[in-house]
């Protein structure tokens, strides 16, 4: 057979023997027989890489082309946050970079706590004293003279509560996915949650000293949910690494610095102050204790703060190792005590010229929310929506489809994004099978957006 006469079929960059023979409506023994005759023992089973496909493609009669990937699309998923919105105000001459601040995410199992253990205990900035002994919620490592702020979020708790309300706190997403395991639902999810708050992802594909790890495969799953690793003419970068080995980490320490030059994190240290908070408790002989992570201007000891419906005069500040001081710029993360409640993860804080001030910001918060709760009581409908729409407050639809199967759920979404039009898109964040979830709400809640079920 001619090149001419050869028939063109489009390979991922890896594949099973099954999957080959499938598509090549050849016989699983043919094509092992093939891959014999060119050295290569693989059974029914196992991954082989574009390259040998291409080969065994060719001798059977196909010129072998490699899948590409979209990259994933640039538009806003979501509001922008608060904070990013504050800074966006400052005097752009008046802004400096910052050390960026880092959060974990991936699916149960996969290796977040011991990746977040492996980084603290090779990296941390000053440990002096054999670690941590004061855990506040967030911690810095230094890489190549820089730092980086990490959120140390069990259970990720506060960075579920920032995207709720519209302030989280971090400028990257890590998400873990195992090397053995690949991506799973809440893996999904989580890049649901990273996309709609506008944060960029690198993915840490851990667990690579497994023997049964299989990197090509999970690169292709990652790639199928939208983030195309960047060895794949993609732009997500994907580091392998083993928390329990303490292999790639500086690699991912690196990406993350490489990402943070690319997105300019900036803030003004003289400018307004105000930041996130990471977690707050009620110490019986202490009082409120907050977590504190400043995103612009300077906080210092004796500054009046008011964070949600809370406020108070700081009178203690200490850093995250526990160490008292005086004052702390942006991306440095602070406990501190002063508070008159416990505020929400996720709240806001700013400054407040005097505790007066203060006093009366708290006071409208709360006639707010309480006019809030009340407005709320009536749940927004899609004819309310569609009306915004047409009075032209809305351009854009945001979606969140479940349904009962995988067979449903493909035309479903083709049959939405046909509907696109010049006066509005159709923007689809997430789609997945089964109930309607938490945080499938919680996304809603963030990104605006209505959820659909189809026979959940």
């Amino acid at each position: 057979m001619t090149e001419n006469e050869l028939k063109e079929i489009i390979l991922p960059p890896s594949i099973t023997v099954r999957e080959l023979s499938e598509r090549l409506n050849a016989s699983p023994i043919n094509v092992i027989k093939t891959l014999m005759s060119n050295g290569v023992m693989a059974n029914i089973n196992q991954q082989i890489d574009f390259d040998t496909a291409a080969i065994v493609a060719s001798e059977l009669g196909y010129d072998a082309a490699l899948e590409t990937f979209d990259a994933a699309e640039k538009e806003p998923l979501g509001e922008i946050p608060l904070w990013r919105q504050l800074i966006a105000r400052e005097d752009p001459d008046d802004l400096i970079p910052r050390p960026p601040v880092v959060t974990i995410l991936g699916h149960v199992d996969h290796g977040k706590t011991t990746l977040l253990d492996a980084i603290r205990s090779a990296n941390v900035v000053n440990d002096e004293y054999g670690g941590i002994t004061q855990h506040i919620g967030a911690y810095q490592v230094q890489h190549d003279g820089n730092i980086i702020t990490f959120l140390d979020t069990p259970g990720h708790a506060a960075f579920t509560a920032m995207r709720a309300r519209g302030a989280q706190g971090a400028d990257i997403v890590i998400l873990v996915v195992a090397a053995d395991d690949g991506v799973m639902p809440q893996t999904k999810e989580a890049i649901a949650h990273a996309k709609a708050a506008q944060v960029p992802i690198i993915v840490a594909l851990n667990k690579i000293d497994r023997p049964n790890a299989d990197i090509n495969r999970a690169k292709q799953q990652l790639a199928e949910a939208g983030l195309v690793p960047d060895d794949w003419e993609g732009d997500t970068l994907v580091v392998p690494v083993s928390a329990k080995e303490k292999t790639g980490l500086d690699d991912l320490l690196e990406a993350i610095l490489l990402v943070a030059n690319d997105i300019e994190i900036l803030a003004n240290p003289e400018g307004t102050v105000f930041g996130t908070v990471i977690e707050a408790r009620r110490d019986r002989s202490r009082g409120v204790i907050a977590t504190l992570l400043v995103q612009n201007g300077t906080l210092k000891k004796g500054d009046v703060i008011t964070a949600g419906e809370t406020y108070g005069k700081i009178r203690a500040m200490f850093d995250y190792q526990g160490n008292p001081i005086k004052s702390a710029g942006p991306s440095v993360p602070v406990s501190i005590m002063s508070l008159d409640d416990v505020p929400a993860a996720g709240d806001m804080f700013e400054t407040a010229k005097s505790e007066r001030e203060a006093r009366t910001t708290v006071r409208d918060r709360e006639l707010a929310a309480q006019e809030a709760a009340q407005s709320q009581k009536q749940a927004a409908s899609l004819e309310q929506l569609f009306a915004r729409f047409q009075a032209g407050e809305e351009k854009e639809l945001r979606l969140i489809i479940k349904a009962d199967v995988q067979g449903s759920l493909e035309p479903i979404q083709s049959s939405l994004r046909d509907l696109n039009t010049d006066e509005i898109s159709i923007n689809i964040l997430h789609a997945a099978t089964g109930n309607i979830t938490e945080n499938d709400i919680m996304l809603a809640t963030t990104a605006n957006a209505i959820v659909i079920g189809f026979n959940v």
